[in-house]
């Protein structure tokens, strides 16, 4: 394994003797979707951002949302880890839109580069005005430019059509430090581009390359060299530090004309940084797209990238010394759930275990054993009630629960706090009325998650199902210990709520062994189960308590359909 050079590296290359050297959200949401930028105030700061990004519209469009867009000029990897392929993944995973222009086609892989096809620069000019005339773009970001011809036609197209900023990434070197781009090119870049570029993000033997030939070694030659890429006509230089040797951080270093700003990250120790360059553009892109100024794009850029170089590194895509990185955060959280089905099904719902911190304390348990007994008695699917732990100490036993659910194809859910199944990538929440809106927790975990809502009315279960919840759980049925004040519903008020409800429904409070039949045989078909709490966990042996509920459940079902 080699220490990622993510942050310094070409994002694609053309030389056949080596792989790239190349591989930033939140959360997210965003995402969504790092879990340190994850607080209470990011589903505030997504809208606030889509309407100050707002640019004034035709009076046809007068009543639709402008959507950032970044449109980028660059290869295609056909291995999908770099140019035009990461682009699209890394202004997907921040929220905005991406359009593209092809300047070349490549046949490579984790290995190497086994062909070229460089696309004609006529059609490069009709790619360009096909999108630029029609789209509203807000930001161009170039990657690999073959050919003076190709650089002629997009300064040629920004001057006819002019857009909010323009991000050059300047791909010219490849792994094996071959200048891939000759002299031409370079005065091209120098000459055409830098002048009007927003900013340029060279890693080390890029701006090499762009400053003649110097070496850069230490953080001081590259603080000289944005001073002296500054000069030639880029408004910011972000020089790109991966490759700096004998460093122990990725060091970055920014500079806007006037101050330099040192950027370090972790280095994360993984080979799957292919495309590293190309998304950290990509990303600042989008950011810009999005309307943040520069420097803070720059952060977040960065603070993605290491993100998902983290998260990411023990994937295993290709044979070769580079591989790709999963920009959208969703690879490894797909092998987790290889066990189970994609996506929510009704029928977990059946036996739905509750575990409660203050029963555990009472029976001596922790909260794992809890779980693996009540999921090798039968329990369908597990919700982790937490109400005491500190929030670190409530994430590791959430990571601990989810290996053990997983590992028997048992989804695991958490109850209210939508960061901690975030941090721990659980398979979705449930809430309540008082907690966040169901319509807010899917913006934050995305499509795939589950979210269940507490409903007692049949319009609580109405707006649960407007806001995009996958079931509802309606209670309590019967009085219980476990909530305080908890007013019930009874069978009754159960039967309404199924029946106004278009999602499946999970019956809760107060249910156990002595009275689950009668629960679910109300003779509604969308009632899919029981959820309890003390029935299992307020007792001696878990394991026997959630085997002999499951057993009547399984015998009142098959008299249901006798019926």
């Amino acid at each position: 394994m080699a220490y990622a050079q993510g942050l310094s590296s070409s994002c694609l290359f053309l030389s056949p003797k080596g792989a790239p050297q190349g591989f930033q959200q939140s959360l997210g949401l965003s995402l969504p979707f790092t879990n340190s930028r994850i607080n209470s105030s990011l589903q505030t700061r997504i809208f606030v951002e889509m309407r100050e990004d707002s640019a004034p519209m035709t009076s046809d469009h007068s009543k639709k949302m402008k959507i950032p867009h970044v449109l980028t000029v660059a290869g295609s990897d056909s291995g999908a880890g770099a140019g035009i392929q990461a682009d699209l993944k890394a202004c997907a995973a921040r929220g905005v839109y991406c359009s593209t222009v092809i300047t070349a086609v490549t046949a490579q892989n984790t290995v190497g580069v086994q062909g070229v096809s460089v696309v004609p620069e006529d059609f490069v000019a009709e790619q360009l005005k096909s999108v630029l005339s029609d789209m509203q773009v807000d930001v161009v970001k170039t990657g690999m430019l073959p050919s003076i011809g190709i650089v002629n036609v997009l300064s040629q197209g920004l001057r006819e059509f002019p857009v909010r900023a323009l991000v050059v990434d300047p791909v010219m070197v490849s792994t094996s430090g071959d200048v891939l781009a000759g002299p031409s090119i370079l005065d091209g870049f120098r000459e055409q581009l830098l002048p009007i570029a927003d900013i340029v993000t060279p890693n080390l033997k890029e701006a090499s390359a762009l400053l003649g030939g110097q070496q850069l070694e230490t953080v001081a030659d590259m603080c000289s060299a944005a001073k002296l890429l500054h000069d030639m006509g880029p408004r910011n230089v972000l020089v790109k530090g991966g490759d700096l040797p004998d460093s122990l951080d990725a060091v970055d270093i920014f500079f806007d004309g006037k101050d330099f700003h040192e950027l370090h990250s972790l280095r994360i120790k993984t080979r799957n940084t292919h495309g590293t360059g190309c998304s950290l553009a990509s990303c600042i892109a989008a950011e810009l797209a999005k309307g943040s100024s520069m420097l803070p794009a720059v952060k977040v850029a960065k603070h993605y990238i290491k993100t998902a170089l983290d998260y990411s590194k023990d994937i295993a895509i290709g044979n070769g010394p580079q591989g790709p990185f999963d920009h959208l955060l969703r690879l490894k959280s797909y092998l987790h759930n290889s066990c189970r089905q994609v996506g929510f099904n009704p029928s977990d719902l059946f036996l739905y275990a509750v575990t409660d911190s203050r029963l555990n304390k009472k029976w001596g348990r922790s909260i794992t054993d809890a779980v693996k007994a009540a999921i090798d008695g039968g329990a369908t699917i597990i919700q982790l009630r937490e109400k005491d732990a500190e929030t670190q100490e409530f994430l590791e036993a959430a990571k601990a629960c989810l290996k053990i659910c997983h590992s028997h194809g048992v989804p695991l859910l958490i109850n209210d706090r939508i960061d901690v199944a975030l941090a721990c990538d659980a398979d979705g929440v449930h809430v309540g009325q008082s907690d966040m809106p169901a319509c807010v927790a899917r913006t934050l975990l995305g499509p795939d998650k589950i979210i269940g809502v507490s409903c007692k009315t049949p319009e609580q279960a109405h707006q649960a199902w407007i806001d995009g919840a996958d079931y509802i759980g309606c209670g309590g049925v019967y009085p219980t210990n476990t909530k305080e004040n908890n007013l019930t519903v009874g069978l009754d008020g159960l039967k309404t709520v199924c029946v106004a409800s278009k999602l499946p429904v999970v019956a809760i409070g107060g249910i156990g062994a002595s009275n689950a039949s009668s629960v679910m045989e109300i003779g509604v078909p969308n009632l899919k189960g029981v959820a309890v709490v003390s029935a299992l966990f307020d007792r001696e042996c878990i394991l026997s308590e959630t085997r002999k509920l499951r057993a009547i459940l399984t015998e009142s079902m098959s008299m249901q359909r006798t019926y």
